[in-house]
């Protein structure tokens, strides 16, 4: 992998952000390493747990979202699970999580975590103290299972400061498109920050683990953090530098075979461009 410091000054602006066509560039690139990657996962049968954790609006969507872009949905998958059901809230906590656990050839993305635990629920009072504590005491012995049975684990704090967040918030509420990642349980945590600060810092001090480690993430600038979150994600595996096979594509053949007029299909509204012209028999499938 090429280090970002050896990239020319001229990549970046006055503001010390990567430049778009240099951010695009590179983006480009490590998703065809993560293709590669992708393969080895699947042709080695590895079990890949990557778990993305931080404040809210701190980038773990969008950074889980550049990696699966290019990827197979069948080897590269996303779990973003919601609030447990009445059942759900009777398992073991961790149960629900399991069952979403890679098998072998796969490499799952979790979109928070059985870590909601240490942290959403704790600061808005949703699990009780003493479920709070046997939380903490025993994430770290469920993860060195995970460890042991073979399952790579990786954990990504995304880190994005007070002045940043509200910035983003703010940039959400002001656009139509984005207001519905406004949820009330954001509104809530944009008052309880020193909650959640307290509440990441205690997590850390039992979840650190040599075994399963956190990596944080500057999250600041969004192009920073996804480039240098993917680009630490290749460098925990050895895999070959090999991509698909291109395929040689020789012409198609014809097909004499008899085809209804088009203008007899019930063509949408063409709002934008127009829709064929009825030439023929032919016609799209």
């Amino acid at each position: 992998m090429t280090d970002a410091h050896d990239h020319p000054d001229d990549w970046y602006g006055e503001d010390g952000v990567l430049k778009k066509k240099h951010y695009k560039r590179e983006l480009r690139r490590l998703q065809e390493e993560l293709v590669k990657l992708q393969h080895h996962v699947e042709s080695a049968g590895l079990r890949v747990c990557v778990v993305f954790e931080g404040r809210d609006a701190a980038g773990k969507g969008g950074t889980i979202k550049r990696i699966v872009r290019r990827c197979n949905p069948r080897v590269v998958r996303t779990v973003a699970l919601g609030t447990p059901t009445e059942r759900e809230q009777g398992q073991w906590y961790f149960q629900r999580y399991v069952e979403q656990l890679p098998t072998a050839g796969e490499l799952v993305l979790f979109d928070r975590s059985w870590y909601n635990r240490a942290g959403v629920e704790r600061v808005m009072g949703f699990c009780s103290d003493a479920e709070y504590e046997r939380f903490l005491e025993t994430c770290p012995t469920f993860e060195r299972l995970l460890v042991d049975s073979g399952t790579v684990l990786l954990k990504y704090w995304f880190s994005v400061s007070d002045a940043e967040q509200e910035r983003r918030f703010q940039s959400r509420n002001e656009d139509p498109r984005k207001r519905w990642k406004l949820s009330p349980m954001d509104l809530a945590a944009r008052e309880r920050w020193a909650d959640y600060s307290r509440a990441k810092d205690r997590m850390f001090e039992h979840t650190d683990t040599e075994h399963a480690p956190w990596h944080v993430v500057h999250a600041d600038v969004k192009r920073h953090a996804r480039l240098n979150c993917i680009s630490h994600l290749l460098d925990q595996f050895d895999y070959p530098d090999e991509l698909p096979e291109q395929h040689e594509l020789p012409p198609r053949p014809d097909d004499p075979t008899y085809r209804p007029p088009i203008d007899e299909q019930r063509w949408i509204p063409a709002r934008y461009g127009s829709n064929p012209e009825a030439v023929g028999d032919g016609g799209d499938g």
